[in-house]
């Protein structure tokens, strides 16, 4: 089973990748990112639009909150610009987080039901396998867009959250954090942790 620590490390190192991806694909020339390059979607600024749309619509199903626009036939149009994109990008990564650093492991139990528009039916899944899908979607997708990126002559994307000592001590401090405010902890405390972390990272 999943735990509340583990959504909150996938969530920051989503968030970490997302922004190492928009670095790569600001270096690219504009007809390079709509370029058909025969992937699942096409090209990828419409690879990157669906892994969006589809970050949406599963946070809608954890959060309760606003789903995305269309279905997923329209999710490779969902922004018309790079620059669109990042500014969606960056506020749909702090709705994952905000949703991790809330999420308890009470919530992570039982099952999650949801009209699904592809099957045209009720569907029903563990929450837990739901969760750990969202993340593995992400990386999936990223690995597509990675494969363009270099066909493309772009940088691609790395691993280094895996193997940095910066990235390892961000992840850490997230779940060192989450634990305590689950806990109850004062808010000074949290920060006084997040800054004894952040000097020996």
């Amino acid at each position: 089973m999943i735990s509340p620590d583990y959504c909150v490390m996938m969530a920051r190192y989503n968030a970490w990748q997302n922004k190492q991806m928009q670095a790569a694909l600001q270096i690219l020339p504009p007809d390079a990112l709509t370029q058909e390059r025969g992937a699942f979607f096409g090209s990828i600024l419409k690879t990157v639009n669906h892994l969006l749309w589809g970050d949406r619509m599963w946070m809608a199903r954890f959060d309760r909150g606003a789903k995305p626009n269309g279905g997923v036939s329209d999710s490779v149009i969902c922004t018309p610009t790079l620059a669109v994109w990042g500014s969606e990008r960056f506020r749909t990564d702090g709705r994952i987080l905000r949703w991790a650093e809330q999420v308890r492991s009470v919530d992570l139990v039982g099952d999650l039901r949801w009209y699904s528009g592809i099957k045209q039916a009720d569907v029903t899944m563990p929450m837990g396998l739901c969760v750990a899908h969202m993340f593995n979607h992400q990386t999936h997708h990223r690995g597509q867009v990675h494969a363009m990126l270099t066909a493309a002559g772009g940088t691609g994307l790395g691993d280094g959250p895996v193997f940095d000592a910066a990235g390892r001590a961000a992840a850490v401090r997230g779940i060192v954090i989450s634990a305590l405010l689950r806990m109850g902890e004062e808010k000074h405390n949290v920060q006084r942790i997040d800054r004894r972390q952040r000097r020996r990272g």
